[in-house]
């Protein structure tokens, strides 16, 4: 007689190690069968027994896989694919509580009554089955569990004020993604684990809590089923679930189940709610951490001696009563439903005829709906599998590779992602059955790997929508003792274990903008603890970097290549300004020191070279007296003062003076008293820095660009810019000083009080139009009259004296009248000149008139409309300028524009009456040759 099998029922709460209990014994043995309620659970347990015996002796059974090698001693399987009438020497049932479950419950009760081992079976669950298990197992030993730590009910937390390694449990895929989403933003990220995740997914997700790359873990109450994971805290964001059917309020037991997951080994954890889900009431809170929950009454039951006669014979049959009173009728699952529907469709029915074919039907209606789209549409997929495995003998490839093919696609995001992962599980499961399909292991290998690679893409997609990998990063290295190790590019891209953290500019870290929140901070602590030697080797580098690589800026920032490192300071003295370093606190003392030593180096040396004129005019102990007291003046205003503004002060320096300043190039102009050399662009750009800070000016004005004789004038600039930039405004437009004196030196000579024309080089030297230069002299403190006249034009040239077109070019005229040789008769009339007659071409060109004899100084009616006139201004002296645009301080520059203090020269003219003054040359005796009215004159002073 053989030996009596032992029948175990090891009963604890969470985290007392009976799933490991029940490894170890199986093992023990030669054969073995462990069911798990979570096909994750099988594989986790599956990949332990693996480790330990190798993959030679160890299967896995899943509705979704199937992995049994030919030596197979060890069977690891989900709950309802079990093997049956294998007499293997172990079977353990994990999670046997679930027997009061609406769904499964049926499931486990049927093992709980009919799979035993041949010498031993172990029944795992919570202590709530000790009645029911007592009543329905004759001949149970039980053996108790204790939890090895402690469980803590710690009430409601803000996501915000959530403990790392803490795990967030909702009881929907919109709870777990929004919680998801939050996490991301506030602390980082978090894994996502889901009964709806194939394995792959799930490992990979688990994997990211496990590495410590995120700390927190959002899930459903997947993870109540004996997933152990390193948490330290349950937090519930919900108290409802929907089951299928209904709404509910979740049992104390079920979220004991769940809180247990906090902790593990000798590790106490709490458990408690957040975000809208009320608090605990007191009573249920204690009985979760005592472990005392109300005892399980009844066990879902459903026949499993079915008749497969008939269909009608196979539902009666499903639809039996139990006897026992521990057992009630399970609700009508989703595979009886199925099997009603089909039943009532007249071609199934009559397929359905024999009990092969029943049988065949009842396998088919067993294929759960993982897709989830609707009872009809599953239906109408589970009538195509029955018609082709009842009349081919398996499913049609074509079809089911027509199906595989749109699902192997891994775009899109994880809703979409999540759908096909969910449909290729259906054919996962078909290619799974035995004798479905004509190459099992074609189509068992093909829909595993869109399986592998949809659960990979939905993996990838979970991760980089809900795990900033940055910041999970940078937080595990900084757990770590290790330095951390920041590499610093070309650019100043700043990456710390390779992740992009922000730009170092300069002796400042400009931290990503992206990162916010939790981020921020991680990102912040990681880069600057990173950082610090790179702060020392950049100052070191700049603290040695020629003058060259350095500038400033004209609104007084100090540049190092393209990185700002500073910015200039109002001093005391204000060709000695200071400077404020732009560097990092974090950089330490030594390096802001350090780069403030070398940019105060830079900007005395530069104040040095550009004003050294300046300078040696401050250094100058010869200069004595009034002028000495002058140079101090020109320093205090950086070596251009308008002469308007200190008149009396020149007007007392005696000629000696002015030979001393004169030594130091110092110019003393009629309008401005200034230095040449500090009028080149480099002086002009730093004096208008220096400028602005001894006014302090919030924006400093930028120098104009250089080579320009004249710019406009504006009027927006600040009092005393113009003369600061090196110009002097006048109207609309600021001319530059040194020309204005080249032009006062041309106007020395004309006759300001009668009058005079501006001529060519006085419009050239300025590069102004007459009406720009007119504007301009009304600035200067002249009066601008302005006329109109008729433009006097060079006589036509005689056609029959043109010269042939291969000496002047067809059509060309004369370029004055000598050279046409036309002579004006003396009586004053000049005839209308005739076309040769021998000339036929000029003849159709031009048409006929008669001779008429025209009075000079007279055109004919045609002609009277072609005469064109032209606009000129008299300029006289105003006596006093206009006050210069732009300038707010001083006297107006224009004062009266007089060599040494005099007035304008020029002789006045004797003649009384009206007089027209132009800019012609005075006029010669002999009549100029190349003048275009030579001939016209010659007759006239003939005549005269």
């Amino acid at each position: 007689m053989g030996e009596q099998s032992r029948i175990l029922a090891v009963l604890g709460p969470t985290n007392t190690g009976k799933t490991h209990f029940a490894i170890e014994r199986m093992l023990g043995y030669r054969t073995g069968v462990i069911g798990l309620p979570l096909r994750l659970l099988a594989r986790e347990v599956y990949d332990k027994i693996v480790a330990v015996r190798g993959p030679s002796v160890v299967a896995l059974v899943t509705g979704e896989e199937r992995i049994v090698p030919p030596r197979t001693q060890y069977w690891v399987c989900t709950v309802e694919a079990m093997p049956e009438g294998m007499g293997a020497d172990f079977v353990a049932v994990d999670e046997i509580q679930l027997c009061a479950d609406p769904e499964r419950g049926h499931v486990f009760t049927d093992r709980l009554l009919r799979m035993r081992g041949q010498k031993e079976t172990q029944f795992l669950g919570a202590h709530t089955m000790r009645g029911a298990i007592s009543a329905l197992v004759p001949g149970v030993e039980f053996v108790g569990r204790e939890r090895m730590s402690q469980l803590t009910y710690t009430g409601s937390k803000k996501i915000s004020k959530m403990p790392a390694r803490s795990a967030i449990v909702g009881f929907s895929v919109e709870n777990v993604y929004a919680f998801a989403e939050l996490l991301r933003r506030q602390k980082g990220g978090a894994a996502v684990v889901m009964g709806a995740l194939s394995p792959r997914t799930r490992n990979a997700q688990v994997d990211l809590y496990q590495n410590g790359d995120v700390d927190y873990l959002v899930a459903t109450d997947a993870i109540g089923m004996g997933l152990n994971l390193d948490i330290n805290h349950v937090a519930f964001s919900s108290l409802t679930k929907f089951d299928g059917r209904r709404m509910r309020n979740l049992a104390p037991n079920e979220l004991g189940q769940i809180a247990g997951r906090a902790g593990r080994g000798m590790t106490s954890g709490t458990f408690g709610v957040t975000g809208e889900a009320p608090e605990l009431p007191d009573d249920m809170a204690q009985a979760i951490m005592d472990h005392r929950f109300t005892p399980i009454r009844k066990l879902e039951w459903r026949n499993a001696a079915l008749q497969f006669g008939s269909v009608d014979a196979l539902i009666a049959s499903l639809e039996q009563k139990p006897e026992d009173d521990w057992l009630a009728r399970a609700r009508e699952a989703d595979d009886l439903v199925v099997l009603r529907t089909l039943a009532e469709d007249a071609e199934i029915a009559a397929r359905a005829s024999d009990g092969a074919s029943v049988r065949l039907l009842w396998d088919v209606c067993r294929v759960p709906d993982f897709r989830g789209i609707s009872h009809a549409e599953h239906a109408g997929l589970l009538e195509r599998i029955f018609s082709d495995l009842h009349e081919h003998g398996r499913v049609s490839e074509e079809w089911l590779a027509g199906h595989v093919a749109r699902i192997d696609r891994t775009d899109g995001d994880i809703d979409t992602l999540s759908k096909r992962l969910a449909y290729i599980r259906t054919w996962t499961y078909v290619a799974q059955r035995k004798g479905w399909v004509g190459d099992e292991n074609h189509w068992r290998g093909t829909t595993r790997a869109v399986e592998d690679r949809l659960s990979d893409a939905l993996h990838d997609a979970l991760t980089q929508r809900f795990v900033d990998r940055r910041t999970s990063v940078l937080m595990r290295r900084l757990k770590q003792k290790d330095a951390i190790v920041a590499e610093v590019n070309d650019k100043g891209e700043v990456t710390v274990e390779g992740e992009f953290v922000g730009r170092l500019e300069g002796f400042r870290f400009r931290q990503d903008k992206t990162a916010g929140g939790q981020e921020a901070k991680a990102v912040a602590q990681a880069s600057l603890q990173a950082l610090a030697p790179h702060f020392h080797l950049r100052a070191d580098k700049f603290y040695n970097a020629p003058d060259t690589e350095i500038d400033f800026t004209e609104q007084g920032g100090l540049m190092w290549g393209e990185s700002a490192v500073g910015k200039l300071v109002a001093g005391a003295d204000p060709l000695k300004p200071q400077v404020e370093a732009f560097v990092d606190d974090t950089a330490g003392p030594e390096v802001m020191q350090k780069v403030q030593r070398r940019l105060q180096h830079f900007i005395d040396r530069k104040v040095a070279t550009l004003f050294e004129p300046l300078l040696n005019i401050q250094r100058d102990e010869e200069l004595t007296g009034l002028a000495r007291g002058f140079g101090f003046q020109l320093v205090e205003n950086f070596g251009i003062i308008p002469r308007g503004e200190v008149a009396d002060e020149v007007k007392a320096l005696d000629q000696d003076a002015r030979g001393q300043l004169r030594k130091h190039g110092v110019r003393f102009g009629q309008f401005t008293i200034f230095m040449p050399l500090l009028l080149k662009p480099a002086p002009t750009r730093l004096r208008l820095v220096l400028w602005s800070l001894k006014m302090g000016l919030q924006e400093f004005p930028e120098a104009p660009p250089p080579g320009l004789v004249t710019v406009p004038a504006g009027t927006s600039a600040p009092g005393g810019y113009h003369s600061m930039s090196g110009y002097r405004a006048a109207g609309e437009r600021a001319i530059r000083i040194d020309m204005l004196e080249r032009l006062a030196d041309m106007l020395r000579s004309e006759d300001s009080r009668g009058g005079f024309e501006a001529n060519a080089d006085m419009l050239s030297i300025t590069g102004m139009t007459l009406e720009q230069f007119a504007d301009l002299m009304q600035g200067l403190g002249y009066k601008a009259e302005q006329g109109e006249r008729e433009k006097v034009k060079p006589v036509d040239a005689a056609l029959d004296d043109a010269p042939e077109p291969s000496e002047a070019g067809a059509g060309e005229e004369a370029d004055t009248a000598e050279d046409a040789g036309e002579q004006i008769p003396e009586d004053g009339l000049a005839p209308v000149t005739e076309v040769p007659p021998e000339d036929p071409e000029v003849e159709a060109d031009i048409p006929e008139v008669s001779e008429t004899e025209v009075p000079l100084g007279e055109v004919p009616d045609a002609a009277k409309d072609e005469t064109e006139m032209e606009v000129f201004y008299t300029f006289t002296w105003a006596g006093r300028a206009a006050k210069p645009r732009g300038e707010g301080r001083g006297k107006p520059q224009g004062g009266k524009p007089r060599p040494k203090g005099g007035k304008p020269k020029g002789k006045p003219r004797r003649e009384e009456g009206a007089k027209s003054f132009s800019s012609k040359p005075a006029k010669k005796d002999k009549i100029d040759p190349d003048n275009p009215f030579a001939a016209a004159l010659m007759g006239l002073k003939d005549k005269s």
